[in-house]
């Protein structure tokens, strides 16, 4: 599942030759901010596997959704990270590090491949940012999880000041 090698020289460029888009930038469902920022840290909140609205992944892994829908649903959630740290910084290319995606995936209790699904977010930022996409991360199963979707995905990204 590993994404195709991209030549283009900035993040929206790699984004565009894989054939991706980002969706709109998402909005809070509750009472919270989209994210925060200290410095030159931006914490978004839980990015969700939705466009405009419409939570294109529901339910858990391991029941009613695969391992490679576990892996399109993070990758969604990716997408709408991205659109939200554009929508702060105008241009991913100001972008210097992701340095931690934590992902949480809805999965029954013996589902065991959540790594290869937020591999769905871990390759996308690679491919995007080449270097500066190199992260650690943590994975955190759930068996329930808000408004029902698949996957939630945090970004912690460091800005050029």
């Amino acid at each position: 599942m590993q994404l195709k090698a991209v030549t283009g020289t900035t993040p929206e460029q790699r984004l565009k030759e894989l054939g991706l888009e980002m969706p709109p930038v998402p909005e809070a469902v509750a009472d919270y901010v989209t994210h925060s920022q200290i410095g030159s840290i931006i914490y978004t909140s839980g990015m969700l596997p939705w466009i405009a609205g419409d939570l294109k992944f529901k339910g858990k892994m391991g029941a009613e959704l695969t391992v490679e829908q576990g892996y399109q649903a993070f990758q969604l959630s990716a997408l709408n990270g991205l659109a939200l740290l554009r929508s702060i910084v105008g241009d991913l290319s100001r972008i210097k590090r992701i340095h931690r995606l934590e992902g949480t995936g809805g999965a029954t209790p013996d589902f065991y491949d959540m790594p290869i699904a937020l591999n769905g977010a871990s390759h996308l930022i690679n491919t995007v940012f080449g270097e500066k996409g190199a992260h650690s991360r943590m994975i955190y199963s759930n068996p329930s999880m808000p408004l029902n979707c698949a996957t939630l995905l945090v970004f912690w990204a460091e800005i050029e000041q």
